[in-house]
């Protein structure tokens, strides 16, 4: 697996259902702590709402994601909102679906249709990415190694995390796995620098 899909920039949507209003936010995230700051913001944008339902995938591996029902019946809203995460194959996305009760109640079939199809919708409002996997590593070098190197990260796309210039310049890069080998080869093929994995 060279690639994994995501997306870059949030979307919204509306649904509603006798009464009840659904919100549902889309949005980028590449930490646990990143969704937890969101999931903060909404409840101040939306303190009158009776649910703030979400779920979230993180990482590469699958493991790392959460669903949560905010207090509708188990299996009601969490669950749904993941699967439509799950469904599209996406990663490093959180949804948080927001509920203002309109009186009526739902009944557990119509609450898994009210958030399922309140986060499709979501989802849909944003163009879904192929990212690169990248693989981490730490690049030493003199400055006047500092252009060569950063050429190179250029060519390959590689993301770069940080820069330090003390003595030497230290530069954190995050390389493409599908194009690592020959990025590697070229940066040690430059004299005097030193290249190691995170």
């Amino acid at each position: 697996m060279d690639y994994y899909k995501t997306i870059e920039q949030e979307g919204f949507a509306e649904f509603k259902d006798k009464g009840s209003r659904f919100l549902g936010y889309a949005f980028p995230i590449k930490t646990a702590e990143d969704f937890k700051a969101k999931l903060a913001d909404l409840k101040k944008e939306h303190p009158k709402a009776v649910h703030h339902c979400f779920a979230y995938r993180l990482g590469l591996d699958g493991n790392s994601y959460r669903s949560n029902d905010d207090g509708e019946p188990s299996g009601t809203a969490g669950k749904p909102i993941l699967g439509q995460i799950d469904s599209l194959g996406l990663t490093n996305i959180g949804i948080v679906v927001v509920r203002y009760f309109g009186g009526t109640l739902l009944g557990v079939p119509g609450l898994i249709n009210a958030y399922k199809t309140t986060s499709s919708f979501a989802i849909q409002m944003v163009p879904k990415v192929e990212k690169a996997i990248e693989e981490n590593y730490n690049i030493q070098c003199s400055y006047e190694l500092l252009n060569d190197v950063m050429t190179i990260l250029k060519q390959y796309n590689s993301t770069v995390i940080s820069i330090e210039q003390s003595l030497f310049c230290s530069i954190k890069a995050g390389i493409p796995r599908i194009r690592l080998a020959q990025a590697l080869q070229r940066l040690n093929d430059i004299y005097g620098i030193e290249v190691v994995k995170l």
